[in-house]
């Protein structure tokens, strides 16, 4: 465990860490863009940048070791003009026409120029190079005039979810982030996960249904709905309303991790169709027969406990009448396992039946 000193503070940390991930240790913040403790350090962005002692010129913190004796400085005079100057090349590309400016989560770019004292709007680009929201993807908006490439996208997709659809193309002031060969997303293999939007730091990758919605109210967590596995998830919530769905890097199962029906498949929330409280036919709670033909009578809101205690009834009066294979049970990907454990055993157990089946064959 070397010990190695910063901004005056002796620190001890396990073989191997970064300067960067040190100071972190020790409560130091050291401004990054294209770092992110879920992806391999990639050192473009030149942002972390730190003195260290018997060094020529400042050092990478995100990519250098840290090493027994070590003494480092995080903020200097030197260092702050330095990422003065790393910020103005930045925004010198960087274009942001105002409509929705990354309004899905922070815009590090502009925080940071910020906090060094940058006028953004005087800094930026005065023209787009690109055309915004060019790809048909469904979920992600893409504006490329936002990105400072800082390959996180790319690094999130080939290391997160494991697709390897962003790279990066041409050389010089041309370099530019595509999809497969310049294609469209869907065309080069995105599953439209949204992993590349969650680790973007400008809002060049937004999520589309969101874009205009603005910044929530609250930010609520929950469990996705969507399977057994567990997924955390943040909801964001304007008027009453799920805005969006982002992920947390604290999420114990998934992390930032999502699959596309839990970022995007929200809108069953607040649908018209959904149902809230059991619903059943009217002459099933009159006791009358079943009507015949096409119209079975309107349906009628009821507790759960009346709700089971007709699906029992039932249940019980078919097996009873033409036995335990007349029932076939269907159980869901939307619960657990635990919960899916015990349909089987209602299954061949309760009901007397092996015709069980599971839907998650998506």
């Amino acid at each position: 465990m070397p010990k190695f000193t910063i901004n005056g503070q002796e620190v001890e940390v396990p073989n191997g860490r970064t300067v960067l991930e040190a100071a972190q240790q020790a409560g130091i913040t050291i401004p990054t863009l294209c770092y992110h403790k879920d992806l391999s350090p990639y050192g473009g962005c030149r942002l972390c940048i730190v003195e260290v002692q018997g060094a020529r010129l400042p050092m990478i913190s995100c990519t250098l070791p840290v090493t027994e004796g070590m003494v480092v400085q995080t903020e200097t005079p030197k260092l702050a003009e330095s990422r003065r100057s790393v910020l103005k090349l930045l925004l010198s590309a960087y274009y942001d026409r105002g409509d929705n400016a990354a309004d899905g989560h922070e815009n590090e770019l502009v925080q940071w120029a910020n906090f060094y004292g940058l006028n953004v709007a005087e800094a930026s680009a005065k023209n787009p190079r690109y055309e915004i929201n060019a790809d048909p993807n469904p979920f992600i908006y893409i504006d490329m005039n936002k990105c400072i490439l800082c390959g996180r996208c790319v690094r999130a997709c080939a290391e997160v979810q494991g697709r390897f659809v962003w790279g990066l193309s041409e050389r010089g002031y041309d370099t530019k982030v595509v999809a497969g060969l310049d294609e469209p997303m869907l065309e080069a293999r995105c599953e439209s996960c949204g992993a590349c939007v969650a680790y973007c730091p400008t809002g060049a990758l937004e999520n589309k249904l969101s874009i205009g919605a603005g910044k929530p109210d609250s930010v609520v967590q929950s469990i996705c709905t969507y399977c057994g596995v567990g997924c955390t998830i943040d909801l964001n919530v304007k008027d009453d309303k799920v805005i969006r769905v982002t992920s947390t890097s604290e999420g114990a199962v998934n992390g930032m991790r999502l699959c596309v029906k839990g970022r995007y498949g929200y809108d069953f929330v607040h649908h018209n169709d959904r149902l809230s409280k059991p619903m059943v036919r009217d002459y099933l709670l009159n006791g009358t027969p079943r009507p015949k033909g096409a119209d079975r009578g309107k349906w009628v809101e009821v507790d759960w406990d009346t709700a089971l205690t007709i699906t029992a009834r039932k249940i019980t009066d078919i097996r009873d009448s033409f036995g335990s294979d007349s029932i076939g049970v269907l159980t869901s990907a939307k619960c657990t396992n635990e919960e899916n454990y015990l349909m089987n055993k209602f299954s061949r157990q309760v009901v007397g039946t092996n015709n069980l089946d599971h839907c998650a064959r998506l």
